[in-house]
């Protein structure tokens, strides 16, 4: 069990991100992303949008949405929205009436589903910057000197030590794949640019990283599941690293 507020909060916070900017990164309004870190559920509209905004939300920060949503479900989730609606026995409604009220709660649940779906794909698909990939068929230059204010992620990525299978995403772990393969060890290297990249690495000790001209060790022997920005490199979620 871990708190679904606070971590979110300090994702956020690590990132130096507000809500102005993730109300229209995510679509979602800055109440409710408030609502999330302070684990105030009851004010979204109901369960559906709660599960929906909280696996954007934490997907956008680099984190495993779907995390969220199971320990979401495990502590709150009251099954009250998949109830069957029956109509009681003892009131009789003309048959109208029941047809007409049917409808409006298929009309509803048909809404909830859009409005969920729009929210997702905005943010898949919403404007920003356009990360430049860079041809996986050559080997890259050395990493190139970092503009001041930027807030692209300028990643080189050496073997060093030994090879090390490299899997690397734009944005979080739901993100478009730029790079799947094995970095060998004969100073094999890639080089990728972003604003946000997720990095699944088989053998951090056996590579070396360079982020915006700054030498940075990983280290570990065990696969490890990072997040990289311009200012911080850290863990995708607790336990991935």
């Amino acid at each position: 069990m871990f708190e679904i507020g606070n971590t979110l909060r300090e994702a956020r916070t690590r990132q130096n991100l507000d809500f102005m900017e993730l109300e229209q990164a995510t679509k979602i309004r800055g109440k409710y992303l408030r609502a999330l870190e302070d684990e105030r559920f009851e004010i979204l509209p109901s369960q559906t949008y709660v599960k929906g905004f909280l696996r954007s939300y934490a997907d956008y920060l680099g984190l495993d949405g779907q995390i969220y949503v199971d320990e979401w479900n495990s502590r709150f989730a009251t099954g009250e929205e998949e109830a069957p609606l029956r109509p009681r026995r003892s009131t009789a409604r003309p048959r109208h009436s029941r047809k007409v009220e049917r409808n409006v709660v298929v009309l509803a649940l048909l809404g909830i589903g859009v409005v969920t779906a729009l929210i997702f794909a905005a943010w898949k698909f919403g404007g920003g910057n356009q990360p430049h990939v860079p041809n996986l068929g050559r080997k890259p230059g050395p990493a190139k000197p970092v503009v001041r204010g930027t807030k692209q992620a300028n990643l080189l990525v050496k073997a060093v030590r030994g090879d090390s299978l490299v899997v690397v995403r734009l944005g979080s772990a739901t993100g478009r794949q730029v790079y799947n393969g094995t970095i060998q060890q004969k100073g094999q290297s890639q080089h990728f640019v972003a604003r946000r990249l997720w990095l699944d690495i088989g053998s951090p000790a056996n590579l070396e990283f360079h982020l915006n001209g700054r030498k940075l060790q990983i280290g570990g022997n065990k696969p490890c599941v990072l997040v990289v920005t311009s200012k911080i490199v850290r863990p995708a979620a607790p336990g991935t690293c």
